[in-house]
């Protein structure tokens, strides 16, 4: 008898392979210089020391991923979130967004990225909520009825449709910090950065923002989380990294992260 497969055999299927990462940073490197002291000036010196924020980070997105970034004040998680929402240039390194190095940043890039941070601060607090999104929708070339669609399904979609004519100045910290998700759903994007995203908000409305964005706002979109709370990596996040001084220091799963920080003895 033959040892090949007979004619209604059914061949294994071919492996699948695994899904190229929508983000990779390799070697990123940033620094900054302190403001200057009293010292340096009378040394004839502009400018303090040197303050390294990072120092040769990597890091890998999937597609559909929530990454937590987790460590102390001054570990380099908020500057992060700055390179790779191009409010900031790397001084060295490498960043790749949906397989493209990022050599500039442009409209097209920050329409792909979302940044959200904590105690939203951007907005015409005079002006309402829906006044605001049109201000920011001009700025990704948005204009007549595809921008008032545009707004009105994102005030729905955060569930602000209510008080989209409220001056912003009556909204709950909870409430900017929806309007911030809103403003950024206008460009359609595929990755979202969140710097501490309940943070100044009251526990109840932290509660409910954290169910909101796991369960209705990225619903397979791709996600970066810089927070200081780990129930908050425990809702939201699939993996979770740790800064320390600007190093990737470990990495691992939610149920990790307390013992990747120390915390358990």
């Amino acid at each position: 008898m033959g040892g090949g497969p007979s004619s209604g055999s059914v061949a294994p299927a071919a492996a699948s392979e695994p899904a190229s990462p929508m983000l990779r940073a390799r070697g990123l490197r940033k620094h900054f210089f302190a403001a200057a002291s009293a010292l340096d000036l009378l040394r004839l010196r502009l400018r303090g020391r040197r303050v390294d924020a990072l120092r040769g980070v990597d890091l890998e997105l999937a597609p559909g991923e929530v990454l937590a970034i987790v460590g102390e004040n001054g570990a380099g998680k908020s500057t992060l979130l700055r390179l790779i929402a191009g409010l900031l240039l790397p001084d060295g390194g490498e960043l790749d967004l949906f397989g493209e190095a990022v050599e500039q940043v442009d409209g097209r890039y920050r329409a792909k990225v979302c940044y959200v941070l904590a105690d939203e601060r951007s907005f015409a607090w005079r002006l309402d909520g829906r006044q605001n999104l049109e201000f920011f929708a001009t700025l990704h070339g948005l204009r007549g009825a595809l921008a008032r669609e545009r707004i009105t399904l994102a005030l729905e979609h955060v569930g602000l449709a209510g008080a989209a004519d409220r001056a912003v100045r009556e909204y709950s910290s909870g409430m900017r910090q929806r309007l911030a998700l809103a403003r950024g759903l206008l460009g359609d994007p595929h990755l979202f950065l969140f710097d501490e995203p309940t943070r100044g908000v009251d526990p109840l409305n932290a509660r409910d923002l954290r169910t909101f964005i796991g369960r209705d706002l990225l619903a397979g979109r791709s996600a970066i989380v810089a927070t200081h709370d780990l129930g908050e990596v425990h809702q939201l996040c699939d993996r979770v990294i740790v800064l320390e001084r600007g190093e990737v220091r470990g990495q691992g799963t939610p149920d990790e992260a307390a013992a990747l920080l120390g915390l358990e003895r």
